[in-house]
């Protein structure tokens, strides 16, 4: 056999083109290629990739201490940290009356550092900085390997600077656990296509189980593009490809569905109502609320649930692009849409077991089956869902770009001449446009408005007329435009995002730019037109644990109040009353032995009691206070335990499903409690909602 290899004098400038001494496999060696890189990188590659890192860390992770978060997360893992029983389930609260409306995974991830830690701010961000920077390296590696070191860069740099990604990485909710797992999945993919062998593509399955059971069934959106890359490109036999798939299935089917057989295996009395279901089930749940009632909405005949309420805009192919989405994911959709499919055409001659367009066609179609989704679906959609999108815009941003650029340089179709300037082109036009919607919001969008422009004109042209000179050096100049062009926009929407308090419950990046419910977006007061921002309403902190002394006179609002946060109507119970510290301090001091300080309408209003109180908190409602999840029945047998004392309704009969019962039961049976009871600075005696229930004696036997 022929081995081929460089002549001395070429291998002895690519040891030179590397700092220091040739790798010799000793600890000093690895050492010093985690800092510098493998042997055959441009020198610049590794340390560039630090950089991006260390922005990433520094953007996600910006003044931690003021980050709020959402605190119905942040009072789940609070309560895991007080009862195991709790955490198993993702219970709301310690005492495990009802679950959060996902799967725990994050959770726990959370609840763990929690627990070794301490229960604090940067005790909850740590996974998920971690998890942000983890998928940042990650698909860095991924793209490097099959494109080279100027794609994993520039695909790395795009998800770093993606707006929707840092607001949501700065938070509490599950999606950045959720994207790390499944861009796992997808690396232990596309190693079961290089080598053929089953076990990555096994592993591939187990990562996007527990994907599953961090968010149900956005974890699924991938899958066709796994299977259909899987079985086109692996270098296997038909058979081989089938059967494998057919074994990574099960491990699919297992890992994803232990955790909801548990749970609905063991009986409703003894454990937490299942919050989000229609009939106390983790599988209403998966079908339901989180599966097709979020494609589906309140029309859908299973999983009504999903109310139809959108933060995001009305579904459509548009919904990416309109003044609400556009500026947190959609400044690359146009230069990745003409990347993709030029990268797939340069590559279709290729065999079938070609890796580079394997790769295009994994990220292609990770970015085209989500952007499908999220455009139609027509259930509850908040903004930063669409991070899950980003890594597929980002690899097919740096592989295609870089496809294109090669062709165009090398010049082999005359086509080409046009195909890499009209794709920066038309990102530089949809940036300026997206800016335009933002003038006047602050000077960072004027100035990355005018850099827009003027690195999108010179990077154009530059581009012709060397493409034509043949000079080699202004090209290169002028695809360095063409990044600076493409991320400025995107870069002024993420330091606004890391230096700016955001909505803990639906967090967006940049300026406010328009909308609400169905249409406009939460977070706002005021006119519509204004977009998500601003602090949560009823934020509890994550700074300190909770204690129940903090000042003020609100710690929670009920849903009609909260900044549009719900998801849905509040329903009737606790809907119209606002939880002070002074209330808090009361309950606390006449909880006589109860497992809960007080049942409430919503999760909303539950969790930050809970935040504030340290104390279990019934939500009798769920996240919309549409869940059956007290009845009256229920209600009566834990006040006869002496399990609860005190409940909050509101100040109207009406109410949802068992509501109404129960608000007539409780006025006519509890005892209310004035505002002076523990308001020194109330002037009059007022009915405040909030109803004392007595156990009964033998001889006064509960109703």
């Amino acid at each position: 056999m022929t081995t081929l290899a460089p002549p001395p004098g070429q291998e002895s400038a690519r040891r030179s083109h590397r700092a220091g001494p040739p790798a010799d496999g000793g600890l000093d060696s690895r050492a010093r290629r985690l800092f510098t890189g493998p042997e055959d990188d441009p020198r610049w590659a590794r340390p560039a990739l630090w950089a991006i890192l260390l922005l990433a860390t520094a953007l996600y992770a910006w003044n931690l201490t003021s980050i709020t978060g959402n605190t119905f997360y942040d009072a789940a893992v609070y309560s895991g940290t007080k009862s195991w029983k709790a955490f198993f389930f993702g219970a709301l609260d310690s005492g495990s009356f009802i679950t959060v409306d996902k799967p725990p995974f994050a959770l726990w991830v959370m609840g763990l550092s929690a627990r070794v830690f301490g229960y604090g701010t940067w005790q909850l961000m740590l996974p998920m900085v971690a998890a942000g920077t983890g998928s940042v390296a990650l698909l860095y590696r991924q793209v490097k390997c099959d494109f080279g070191a100027v794609a994993g860069t520039i695909s790395a740099l795009v998800l770093t600077l993606t707006p929707i990604t840092v607001a949501i990485t700065r938070d509490t909710n599950p999606d950045p656990i959720l994207v790390l797992l499944m861009m796992l999945g997808a690396a232990a993919l596309m190693k079961a296509v290089r080598n053929g062998k089953l076990m990555p593509l096994v592993w591939s399955a187990v990562a996007i189980g527990f994907a599953f059971n961090t968010k149900m069934m956005q974890a699924y959106v991938v899958l066709p593009a796994f299977f259909l890359v899987y079985l086109w490109a692996t270098n296997v036999s038909l058979g081989r490809r089938v059967r494998n798939l057919a074994v990574a299935t099960v491990a699919l089917v297992v890992s994803s569905a232990w955790w909801m057989v548990i749970v609905d295996l063991i009986p409703a009395s003894s454990r937490p109502y299942i919050g989000g279901s229609t009939d106390n089930t983790v599988w209403d749940l998966v079908i339901g609320y989180n599966g097709f009632g979020r494609i589906f909405g309140a029309g859908s005949s299973v999983g009504s649930q999903g109310n139809g309420a959108s933060f995001g805009g009305s579904s459509g192919l548009y919904r990416m692009f309109n003044e609400i989405m556009g500026g947190q994911i959609s400044w690359l959709i146009p230069f990745a849409a003409i990347a993709l499919v030029g990268g797939l055409v340069l590559r279709g001659r290729a065999p079938r077991t070609d890796a580079k367009r394997a790769a295009l066609m994994l990220w292609g179609g990770w970015f085209v089956l989500h952007f499908l989704t999220f455009s139609l679906a027509e259930g509850t959609f908040h903004p930063y869902y669409v991070t899950a999108m980003a890594p597929g815009i980002a690899a097919v941003a740096g592989a295609g770009g870089v496809l294109l650029y090669r062709a165009f340089r090398e010049g082999s179709a005359a086509k080409w001449a046009w195909v890499l300037p009209a794709a920066i082109a038309a990102g530089s036009i949809w940036a300026v446009v997206l800016l335009q919607r933002v003038s006047g919001s602050g000077t960072v969008y004027t100035v990355a408005e005018i850099v827009v422009a003027a690195a999108g004109i010179a990077s154009v042209l530059g581009l012709l007329v060397a493409r034509f000179t043949r000079r080699h050096r202004l090209m290169s100049f002028a695809a360095l435009a063409a990044i600076v062009t493409l991320l400025a926009g995107p870069a002024a929407y993420s330091v606004s995002a890391a230096t700016s308090s955001t909505n803990g419950t639906n967090p967006t990046a940049g300026p406010s730019t328009g909308g609400g419910m169905g249409g406009a977006p939460s977070g706002t007061k005021g006119k519509a037109g204004s977009a998500p921002s601003g602090s949560g309403a009823g934020s509890g902190k994550m700074g300190t644990p909770p204690s129940g002394t903090q000042s003020g006179s609100t710690s929670s609002k009920a849903p009609s109040e909260s900044d549009g946060q719900s998801d849905g109507g509040g329903g009737g119970m606790g809907g119209g009353t606002q939880v002070s510290s002074e209330m808090i301090t009361y309950l606390k001091k006449h909880q006589d032995g109860a497992t809960w300080l007080l049942a409430v309408s919503t999760d909303q209003t539950a969790s930050s009691i809970i935040l504030e109180s340290g104390q279990p908190v019934i939500s009798m409602g769920g996240w919309s206070g549409s869940d059956n999840a007290m009845t009256l029945a229920k209600l009566k047998s834990l006040v006869k335990s002496g399990k609860l004392h005190y409940i909050i309704i509101s100040s109207s009969d009406g109410g949802q499903g068992t509501n109404t019962a129960i608000t007539t039961w409780v006025k006519a049976h509890g005892t209310a409690v004035k505002s002076t009871a523990y308001s020194t600075s109330s002037t009059t005696s007022t009915n405040t909602g909030l109803y004392r229930l007595t156990p009964p004696t033998p001889a006064d036997p509960l109703p």
